[in-house]
């Protein structure tokens, strides 16, 4: 049976020795919930490393959602360049300061079916700004999380949706707000989807004990 409580605090001790994620790094810099919620947007199917100096960018002529209104589709599309799909991101940020102004009264919601009203916001990304942005228990299941999380055996899954609902009738609440970040640095660094460290991997006699064959591509 997996130790997840060992699991978390060997991935916890690991964290500071990894950069940072960048919707991490966002919420230390800004402490903005706009802000945690464009770059969670931007981030995905995104490296760190491109929404990094994305947002860098961006956010040097955007400070609240309704300077996003001073622009068109195409000069949003090149201010966000080179993330992935950037022209759909282009148009969910266009749409953004409408819809927070009719529905939220401008303010970036915290609950999840609130959330994911948002143009651009599905469950992963609300789940993520609400424990990034609010310090509010929720579980945002990424690849990373996927990935480790089937590879220790903790659970078995085979879509993200199911690992997210698994995890929350299994993982305690007090992990909920930082299980993300520890996995998806030490997915980015060392777990990796194809030929993971598992000679130095920290947590490896978890896997063992499991009997789950890690070296696999997920």
């Amino acid at each position: 049976m997996v130790d997840i409580d060992n699991v978390y605090k060997v991935l916890q001790k690991e964290f500071d020795k990894f950069q940072t994620p960048v919707v991490d790094s966002i919420e230390a810099q800004t402490k903005n919930p706009f802000k945690i919620l464009v770059t969670t947007i931007l981030s995905a199917r995104t490296k760190d490393e491109t929404t990094s100096k994305v947002v860098k960018t961006l956010f040097s002529v955007i400070e609240q959602p309704e300077d996003f209104e001073k622009y068109t589709f195409e000069e949003i599309e090149e201010l966000i360049y080179p993330v992935g799909f950037f022209r759909n991101k282009a148009i969910h940020l266009k749409r953004l300061p409408k819809i927070l102004k009719e529905k939220f009264n401008n303010i970036i919601p915290d609950e999840i079916e609130d959330l994911i009203k948002l143009p651009g916001v599905g469950r992963k990304t609300a789940n993520l700004v609400r424990t990034i942005a609010f310090k509010k228990p929720a579980i945002c299941v990424d690849v990373h999380v996927h990935r480790i999380t089937n590879r220790l055996g903790y659970v078995q899954t085979k879509k993200l949706f199911e690992t997210e609902m698994a995890l929350r009738n299994k993982l305690p609440e007090k992990y909920w707000l930082m299980f993300n970040s520890y996995l998806v640095a030490f997915g980015q660094n060392h777990c990796t989807p194809r030929n993971p460290k598992c000679s130095s991997c920290v947590i490896y006699g978890e896997c063992e004990r499991m009997g789950v064959i890690t070296k696999y591509e997920m």
